[in-house]
């Protein structure tokens, strides 16, 4: 089965088009229309178009195209903290969604909306105007979204699942948001796991796990790739580029 895969998007809109022109340039050599893009999530915070990216994607979703959506932890922030009553995310009371000293993003998500979000203004007001601002269908798509997405040979999922779970027992706290176990584990999970949420300067296969964020967050580029079997290829203007692991899993 082949599948293409995208890392975290971050509100680049330009960028995530750009691995789309890729993407298609690919099933153009490979004769593959049908094939699924999965998205693997973060399309909320540090980015200047949110609301594009979540329209671009809600558009391709509409015209039928073979589009997989997954859930990242930047995302279901969003949605929780713009719910009638703000609330903090599940498992990260710690964090504020617009909190100033740690760069979660949720200000430059709601100022591509238009909210105001001034570091001075109170956070009841800019709660208000969010929800008078950001459209129910927006939160309504992140609602909707997919946890993970399983296929024989590869599990896609956001950030990563904990070992010792079957993969069909893994909750979404840890697929949106977790890192240690995760990336400490060296054993077989089965199927490769392939996920974003940690940034990375290169996409970088670790034989159990590959990583696909390379930091557009940051300022770095949005990475696809495509994926045959448990083979995997970064996608650039210049055609695949085999992504081979590093470090075999034991």
């Amino acid at each position: 089965m082949r599948c293409y895969a995208i890392g975290d998007i971050h509100g680049h809109l330009d960028k995530l088009q750009g691995v789309h022109r890729l993407i298609e340039l690919d099933r153009t050599r490979c004769g593959d229309i049908d094939a699924p893009v999965i998205h693997l999530g973060d399309y909320a915070d540090r980015g200047p178009n949110v609301r594009g990216v979540l329209d671009y994607l809600m558009a391709g979703e509409a015209e039928g195209k073979p589009w997989i959506n997954l859930l990242g932890n930047h995302d279901r922030m969003m949605w929780h903290f713009l719910q009638p009553v703000e609330q903090p995310d599940p498992l990260r009371h710690d964090l504020h969604w617009l909190m100033l000293d740690i760069n979660i993003g949720g200000r430059k998500t709601l100022a591509s909306y238009g909210v105001d979000v001034s570091d001075d203004r109170p956070i009841h007001e800019i709660h208000a105007e969010g929800r008078a601002k950001v459209p129910s269908g927006h939160l309504d798509f992140i609602a909707g979204l997919r946890e993970c997405y399983p296929t024989d040979d590869v599990f896609y999922c956001h950030a990563g699942v904990r070992p010792g779970v079957p993969l069909d027992q893994q909750v979404q706290d840890d697929l949106v948001w977790i890192r240690g176990p995760f990336h400490e584990h060296k054993g077989s999970f089965g199927p490769l796991i392939l996920h974003g949420h940690t940034h990375l300067d290169r996409i970088t296969h670790f034989g159990n796990r590959v990583d696909i964020d390379t930091g557009a967050a940051y300022g770095g580029q949005i990475s696809a790739v495509v994926v045959e079997g448990r083979d995997i290829w970064q996608l650039t203007e210049e055609g695949r580029v085999p992504v081979r692991p590093h470090v075999t899993a034991e």
